[in-house]
């Protein structure tokens, strides 16, 4: 499983250095393995701009500006609050893309709207904001690696066109 988060990281430098871009992230349920996943590859420096761990509802608020009212009337793991994260990950940084995650790794905080395993991903590029819902199964640390794979092959296929 690390094996192919770590060819997605590899892929993506590649891609992202090819078109001079630079990527942030804005991370919840994961809490910053997007980010170290990128920064284990050396010279990430050249395309990973920074990331943002934004556990609490209020670090999304203060760190990359995700209104309170949104995250109290969808809930912190919703459509509306990995956008809005994804695109504060954007405003709050200098990078062109950003990814952003937001979930339920479990084994606790599950509930019969959103289980254990649910995670919202918000990926924000030059064309716009793109948002996705996964239901992940296993343990606590599955569902927060197959949350990191899902991330970095969202950015991979969301990179705009190499000219």
């Amino acid at each position: 499983m690390q094996d192919t988060a770590a060819a997605l990281v590899d892929q993506l430098a590649s891609s992202l250095k090819a078109r001079g871009l630079m990527m942030a992230t804005a991370e919840s349920c994961t809490g910053g393995l997007i980010a170290g996943a990128c920064t284990d590859v050396s010279g990430s420096s050249d395309w990973f701009e920074r990331g943002f761990v934004t556990y609490s509802n209020a670090a999304k608020h203060e760190l990359i500006g995700v209104p309170m009212a949104l995250i109290e009337q969808h809930g912190a793991v919703s459509e509306p609050v990995a956008r809005a994260m994804a695109a504060g990950a954007l405003a709050h940084s200098a990078a062109q893309l950003a990814v952003a995650v937001t979930g339920v790794a479990g084994p606790t905080g599950g509930s019969a709207e959103k289980p254990v395993g649910t995670v919202w991903f918000g990926w924000a590029t030059p064309e716009g904001v793109f948002t996705e819902h996964q239901r992940f199964d296993g343990d606590r640390a599955a569902v927060r690696q197959a949350t990191v794979r899902h991330a970095l092959a969202g950015l991979l296929q969301r990179l705009p066109p190499n000219t």
